[in-house]
């Protein structure tokens, strides 16, 4: 098929198909009011959908928020998650065959860490983003839409370099040709100013702002192995200068950006200050809950993560039973301590250890963390992502091998 499925609203969102379809946000208006009007159908009572994740035997149900939590954290919830991560990023291969960051670019860019711990990533997943990868690099036209001048498909390459280039990082002894040419077409979707441009509606937490995404393409450029050291193309290292060059003085578009400076000195150090540093450490420390957790939520007005946020949007995180007060969630509460660790901060800090322990609290029997999606509330999506963020907290403080072989 050559059209973005509608019936999932994230199918029109940060994703592209294999067919090599470019112009993708053009379709996003079109699909937009059937995705409206679904969701509309389900606020009128309407059958939710029964699954998160369906193709052959697999099916994952849709999480919620009353799922039992696990009675014993250890090697089986672990594994539980694994298995999760897995089975959501293979379901989609299947049915949407197409790359996005809240499962199959989540999955290539964490899993391949793990594979001495959990055995080999998919196969599978890896070879559906290799052939998303354009064969020739051709010049890409720069469009504008509501004012914001931005390269279409620009969220895809991203997830679909910075997946590939943590393949090649944990699988290969250095960058591969696919991983190379993916680089080579981000690179084609690079704004004038540096950076790479998070247009379109956002979704808390991979589509929020500019830094972010940016953020992301960085990480995907130090993470393939030898490619920045072996880069000889004059226009390509220009490219990455203005990248970095914009890193360094971009304004913070919120608190969330403010800390995410602590991810950004742990892949480039150099465009990151030592006052900068501490600065932001000092932000994420005085955003700790007393329960041990972080909230997403403080790290940003609610009406101010990004330039456009529909209505819809904006009224689910205004709804919801806690926004006068956010609780702690799991995935700003695993991306803190991993941002703690990523800092040098040891494992026994207080800190690391309050978050570590909310999140063994907070682990369900299915072995997600549950989180309630942030962009229209049917799927969660967010859940896989927090799932995910979470493993990773685990690994960065040592504890994800002992725990997996208890």
């Amino acid at each position: 098929m050559n059209a973005v499925t509608s019936a999932d609203p994230y199918a029109s969102r940060s994703t592209v198909r294999r067919t090599g379809l470019r112009p993708f946000f053009t379709v996003v208006a079109a699909v937009m009011g059937t995705v409206l009007s679904a969701v509309e159908g389900r606020a009128q009572g309407k059958a939710k959908p029964a699954y998160q994740y369906d193709s052959g035997d697999i099916r994952v149900s849709v999480p919620t928020a009353d799922e039992p939590r696990v009675k014993a954290f250890g090697a089986g919830s672990i594994n539980l998650a694994v298995k999760y991560l897995e089975d959501g990023a293979v379901s989609w291969v299947r049915e949407k065959s197409c790359v996005n960051c809240h499962t199959t670019g989540t999955y290539l860019a964490e899993r391949p860490a793990w594979t001495k711990q959990f055995g080999e990533p998919s196969a599978e997943v890896h070879a559906d983003f290799v052939g998303s990868v354009p064969k020739e690099i051709v010049q890409v036209k720069e469009t504008e839409e509501g004012g914001h001048r931005h390269y279409p498909d620009t969220f895809y390459c991203v997830w679909r370099s910075l997946g590939l280039a943590e393949w090649d990082k944990h699988r290969n002894a250095g960058t591969t040709e696919p991983t190379d040419r993916s680089l080579r077409d981000l690179f084609e979707h690079q704004s004038a100013n540096g950076s790479f441009v998070s247009h379109g509606e956002v979704e808390i937490p991979h589509i929020t702002t500019d830094f972010e995404l940016t953020l992301q393409a960085a990480r995907a450029i130090t993470a393939a192995p030898g490619w920045l050291a072996g880069l000889k193309d004059e226009a390509l290292l220009a490219r990455v200068v203005k990248l970095k060059g914009w890193l360094r003085v971009a304004s913070p578009k919120n608190d969330f950006d403010r800390v995410l400076k602590l991810q950004l000195a742990h892949y480039l150090p150099e465009l990151v200050s030592r006052p900068e540093r501490d600065t932001a450490l000092a932000l994420l420390a005085s955003l700790q809950h007393a329960d041990g957790g972080w909230s997403t939520r403080d790290f940003s007005p609610v009406d101010d993560w990004h330039f456009e946020m529909s209505p819809a949007v904006l009224n689910l995180i205004k709804n919801l039973p806690d926004a006068a007060k956010p609780e702690s969630d799991a995935y700003m509460t695993a991306l803190a301590t991993v941002l703690l660790r990523q800092s040098n901060v040891p494992v026994a800090d207080a800190r690391i250890q309050r978050g570590l322990a909310w999140l063994r609290r907070e682990q369900r029997e299915s072995g997600r963390w549950w989180m309630h999606s942030l962009y229209r509330g049917n799927y969660h999506y967010i859940t896989y992502i927090a799932t995910a963020q979470a493993l990773k907290a685990f690994d960065l403080c040592g504890e994800l091998p002992a725990v997996s072989k208890d």
